[in-house]
């Protein structure tokens, strides 16, 4: 049985057979479309015309694919209100399958065209970025030359600099080393003496004068590594 919307107007199956045939050239064009859209541009523009005319950076070339969408997305409009009306439970529940199915391949035609749209956009936009940049560069080529041999030189000073704060770096571990050894033989040194002016017997003042002294070399080897430290801050201040 035929359902028809009324008036001598087409039938529920001339309709899905027009939105299915509809539904394959759409999907031919868009495929075209994008073919074209993603080959060298030498290439695409000597390419046949799309569907609806213009070459691949043309807003005309997808036109006719998303009129195509457009007629397709009626129909099952008007199919949708069509299966409605079939009495027969089974026959309406195939068509509702049938009818939901082509709504759904269209609605996933229609993304993958807007999707391609927004990424012409895109591409139409970064040309043009590039166009302008490549016409400033044309009139600027000389100050953009020095502008490159300034970071190459400030990239040389700056590999200098590395370098001597490496080499201050590691005298200043080698003096601090040193400063460690010394304080080591200091306290050997005083702890034998000790020993000695104990065996000898010598006044607790001596002692005591001793320690005084222990402690002013203490101090002094402190003073020293501070002042390593600092001047190493400095010289890696000056050369930045």
């Amino acid at each position: 049985m035929e359902y028809s919307g009324g008036g001598g107007g087409a039938t529920l199956s001339e309709m899905y057979q027009s939105a299915r045939r509809l539904l394959l050239s759409a999907r031919d064009g868009v495929a075209r479309v994008e073919r074209l859209s993603s080959a060298p541009t030498s290439s695409s523009y000597s390419s046949a015309p799309l569907v609806g005319g213009g070459g691949p950076g043309d807003p005309a070339a997808a036109e006719g694919v998303r009129r195509e969408v457009a007629q397709i997305q009626g129909l099952c409009a008007q199919m949708d209100r069509l299966w409605r009306s079939i009495p027969a439970k089974g026959q309406r529940d195939l068509w509702k399958r049938k009818v939901e199915q082509l709504s759904e391949e269209v609605d996933s035609l229609k993304e993958t065209l807007d999707r391609h749209t927004l990424r012409q956009q895109k591409r139409i936009l970064e040309a043009k970025e590039r166009a302008e940049l490549f016409e400033r560069a044309n009139g600027e080529s000389s100050h953009v030359l020095r502008i490159f041999d300034e970071e190459a030189q400030a990239m040389q000073s700056a590999q200098s600099s590395k370098r001597m704060l490496e080499e201050a770096y590691g005298t200043g571990v080698a003096i601090l080393h040193k400063y460690a050894d010394q304080r080591d033989r200091l306290k050997s040194a005083q702890r034998k003496a000790l020993d000695v002016l104990n065996t000898v017997g010598l006044s607790n003042s001596v002692l005591k004068l001793i320690e005084r002294r222990h402690r002013v070399d203490k101090w002094i080897a402190y003073a020293g590594m501070i002042i390593t430290i600092v001047v190493m801050i400095a010289f890696w201040r000056l050369t930045h």
